[in-house]
């Protein structure tokens, strides 16, 4: 045994998390003054009397939920949250069917469709055009009394006025164009077909990430088993996509109560009887318009905040894997009596 050892010289490890800490800096910095000092102050000033252009100063209320329980009990605000919620689900809905028909069509492993990449930058193309663009575009198609959209219903009235045996003045007098932005119901699915123009390619493109992420062993033996495309998009693709829908819904969610560029460039003041005012145009007008009511406009973002984490959490909720929930369960139940059984 030597009586001496030799010493190995020592390595100097070099730490790399310097480098990662150094790097996201920049984005810190960013959320910190741009992200969350704006949202904590939003907090704070709605229980507050801050309002006015020049105001450098503001006061804690003597209630401090006043500002909160003025704008619940504000029927144009509730008018403005009923609204945002039907325009969400009116452009929701047909949005997520069309992504869902799409998905299964480009994701069918028996036909092999040329030029995807061509369709999928075709399908996301409305969501890069600016919010401007698509609102001048649409007020120009929907335009009266002259525009496509009643070029086209005055040429199916013509026709089926003749079908049905009108002619000369009584013909004549069935032929109207129509005004869309003075209809409240009118202006409302307008700006929710707007919105479903703008978002159906991003969330086709998402829904096929989701499935292309699935292991291809489970389609091969669905294919083995005979499975029609049919039961594959239903047994097994839509399970699997479980987490790309609630991520899809959640972030839908989050943008449709928080929608505010279309609503308020398409129809000016929140259009014909508020009908198409939601939350954001609502909150836009309390802090940038007449008296510039930062505090209650403050509590309106504050109140909108609240709602839209309640029903994400509820959707979660609803759309949690309840076999997994179950499992879960069951194992506690089992380490449970296993204890019992030890002591």
């Amino acid at each position: 045994m030597p009586l001496y050892q030799e010493k190995k010289p020592k390595i100097k490890s070099v730490s790399y998390a310097k480098y990662g800490y150094l790097f996201s800096l920049p984005f810190i910095i960013i959320f910190l003054i741009f992200m969350l000092y704006p949202t904590v102050f939003t907090a704070v000033i709605g229980f507050t009397d801050f309002k006015g252009v020049v105001a450098t100063s503001f006061h804690f209320l003597e209630h401090p939920f006043e500002n909160f329980a003025s704008i619940i009990a504000n029927k144009t605000f509730r008018a403005s949250l009923v609204n945002t919620i039907v325009i969400w689900v009116m452009n929701f809905i047909p949005q997520i069917g069309l992504a869902l028909l799409l998905t299964a069509w480009f994701t069918n492993r028996s036909r092999k469709i040329r030029g995807q990449g061509a369709f999928k930058v075709l399908f996301y193309l409305p969501n890069i055009i600016t919010a401007a663009t698509v609102a001048i575009l649409y007020a120009s198609i929907f335009a009266y009394p002259v525009g496509p959209v009643n070029s086209i219903l005055q040429s199916c009235q013509n026709f089926f006025g003749k079908l049905i045996g009108l002619a000369g003045p009584e013909l004549a007098a069935t032929i109207k164009p129509f005004d869309f932005s003075t209809s409240p119901w009118a202006a409302k699915i307008v700006v929710a077909f707007i919105q479903f123009w703008q978002w159906y390619g991003y969330t086709t493109i998402i829904l096929i990430s989701g499935v292309l992420g699935i292991n291809p062993e489970l389609f091969e033996a669905a294919e083995i088993d005979g499975a029609s495309p049919r039961q594959t998009f239903f047994q097994i693709t839509l399970p699997c996509m479980r987490t790309i829908l609630i991520f899809t819904l959640i972030t839908s969610l989050i943008g449709g109560l928080n929608m505010f560029d279309i609503p308020k460039l398409y129809i000016w003041n929140g259009g014909p009887a508020n009908a198409t005012m939601t939350t954001s145009v609502f909150i836009y007008a309390q802090a940038f318009s007449g008296s510039y009511l930062y505090n209650k406009a403050a509590a309106a973002s504050m109140i909108m905040f609240v709602i839209i984490a309640i029903l994400s959490g509820f959707t979660f909720f609803l759309m949690r894997d309840r076999s997994e929930v179950k499992a879960k369960r069951a194992m506690k139940r089992m380490e449970k009596l296993s204890k019992g059984a030890e002591a």
